[in-house]
């Protein structure tokens, strides 16, 4: 039988109809494999385990069906020890089911650094060092001395701390500042509308001191005090207002940004935008 008359022929078609058929059959359970294989349509939400002791996560991943593998181990404050301090992914996000979340515990023996030197450097390199260091910058104090800005004495506890000795990791280190021989005056900063930290650093760069600071009672959590800002301020922020070096200022803090006063708005932009003479000088400079 001649190629042509073959491929007219009943058994032809009928070995290619098998054919298709075979190829159709084997798609089907492909997919059909990868559909089950893939869970398609049955990812779960991933739980919070944060704050969760080794059992409790135990637990919890085998009821929400899920996997998890500790990685790493840091050390906080903020959870107890031995207690899950980051996870990835983040609570709430979508995974399918028996996939692993990575997880991060709190160590049993918090983690030690080496308390640099901080005597005789300015304010802005002693907070860099103390940054770097893994510790945190409590309250500074100034008395008179030769020098201005200058560190004079590092304190942990209230007692003097030599360059070297152990501390734990985010310990919290006070520093002596120096504020010169004379009554030398310097401005007032406008702290309205800044988070806490960032006000720290303005009032000690200013080569002032930090009284005191007063949340409101919109702070309910941990996470509610790192967005507080500044709503109040005394002394009270004004172009020529200044104080003595070493002055302390008095902050409180909220989360309820109807407390900013118009005034107060009216400063935070004003101090954003030059004044006419300033656009008056530029444009003649342009010229």
């Amino acid at each position: 039988m001649s190629l042509k008359n073959f491929i007219r022929s009943k058994l032809f078609f009928k070995n290619l109809g098998i054919a298709i058929t075979i190829v159709v059959g084997v798609l089907m359970l492909l997919l059909i494999w990868l559909n089950f294989y893939t869970r398609h349509g049955q990812a779960r939400s991933v739980p919070d385990f944060y704050g969760l002791s080794v059992e409790q996560t135990t637990r919890l991943a085998k009821k929400s069906r899920l996997k998890y593998q500790i990685i790493d181990s840091v050390y906080t404050t903020v959870v107890p020890r031995g207690c899950i301090a980051e996870q990835s992914p983040k609570p709430g996000f979508k995974v399918k089911k028996w996939r692993t979340v990575i997880l991060t515990i709190n160590a049993f023996r918090p983690e030690m650094v080496a308390m640099p030197n901080l005597i005789d450097l300015p304010i802005r390199q002693a907070l860099a060092l103390i940054d770097n260091s893994g510790l945190i910058m409590g309250e500074s104090r100034y008395k008179p001395d030769l020098s201005i800005n200058i560190v004079i004495e590092q304190l942990y506890n209230g007692r003097r701390i030599q360059e070297g000795d152990s501390l734990q990791k985010g310990s919290v280190v006070d520093l002596v500042l120096g504020k010169g021989l004379s009554n030398q005056r310097t401005s007032v900063p406008n702290l309205i509308g800044m988070n806490l930290e960032p006000a720290k650093n303005d009032i000690l760069i200013s080569s002032l001191s930090l009284g005191t600071y007063v949340y409101d009672n919109t702070i309910i959590d941990r996470q509610d005090s790192l967005n507080a800002f500044v709503y109040k301020q005394n002394p009270e922020y004004k172009s020529d207002a200044s104080i003595q070096l070493g002055s302390s200022i008095y902050l409180w803090l909220t989360v309820d940004s109807a407390k900013l006063s118009a005034d107060s708005t009216h400063l935070m932009i004003s101090d954003t935008i030059p004044s006419a003479d300033a656009l008056n000088t530029i444009s003649n400079q342009a010229r």
